[in-house]
């Protein structure tokens, strides 16, 4: 059932590109600066970031400069948080369309995602650049980023699937979902590195999937370092299982969108 739930989804790939081109464009129209809004986000939580917690409060960040320290943690953080929050609201705010027709309504949130996944790439391009002025050469380990941005990929579309379906039934979802984004932000290293987390605690805190994507991140970035492979292995798993319950719980419900919106 799984399998043909994603060929009908593979069958529907052009809609889904479309309603990711629609959010792309709508986000930008008639904007000034365009798709360097996608930059400007991260750059501008970095400069208060460091002056605020690398300037008055002395936080760590293990011998890398702060502004790229905190930068390399903010892009995927960004990316979660405002693809997050757009695909908590795609399917109750295209009711319209669920009402009229039938089409996979996965394609909801994933087409939110896509047009996130653009934002992501163009703010990634300024991490190069911070790499130039700090200096910091390109590293062989550099080759695990794409497990670690596909287990944040995993772990969007899993919460994706699962809040924009609850948010159909229960709609202070939508409200639920920014705070929970904005608390999240301080149990994940964004601010500060895994290693100002007491030991004894580390275990646990590194459960969280997005602890080892930005962990990860930093440490094939910024350290030449291979990624945390215990914590990432479980993550992956764990985001394996969960995406998977996720998917069955959303076609489960699905067929009762159209009665309920």
């Amino acid at each position: 059932m799984l399998v043909a739930h994603l060929k009908e989804l593979y069958h529907y790939r052009d809609l889904l590109t479309s309603l990711a081109w629609r959010d792309i464009q709508v986000r930008y129209r008639q904007t000034f600066l365009g798709f360097a809004w996608a930059i400007a986000q991260p750059l501008a939580y970095m400069l208060i970031f460091t002056v605020v917690f690398a300037g008055f409060g002395q936080v760590s960040s293990d011998g890398s400069p702060y502004p790229i320290f905190s930068y390399t943690g903010l892009v995927p953080w960004t990316f979660f948080a405002t693809a997050l929050g757009l695909s908590a609201n795609s399917i109750a705010a295209n009711m319209s369309l669920v009402k009229k027709i039938y089409f996979p309504r996965e394609v909801f949130p994933l087409g939110a995602i896509m047009g996130c996944l653009v934002d992501f790439l163009v703010a990634s391009l300024l991490v190069v650049g911070l790499m130039a002025i700090y200096r910091v050469p390109p590293k062989p380990q550099l080759l695990w980023l794409p497990w670690l941005i596909g287990l944040e990929l995993g772990f969007l579309i899993s919460l994706s699937l699962l809040v924009s379906a609850m948010n159909v039934f229960y709609r202070d979802i939508k409200y639920i979902v920014p705070l929970c984004v904005q608390l999240g932000m301080f149990v994940t290293p964004v601010i500060y590195p895994v290693s100002k987390v007491p030991e004894h605690l580390r275990a646990w805190y590194m459960l969280n999937p997005m602890a080892v994507v930005v962990d990860g991140v930093r440490r094939v970035v910024l350290y030449g370092q291979t990624p945390a492979m215990g914590p990432l292995l479980v993550s992956t798993i764990f985001v394996s299982l969960f995406g998977v319950a996720a998917y069955i719980f959303f076609k489960r419900v699905e067929v009762r969108f159209a009665d309920l919106i």
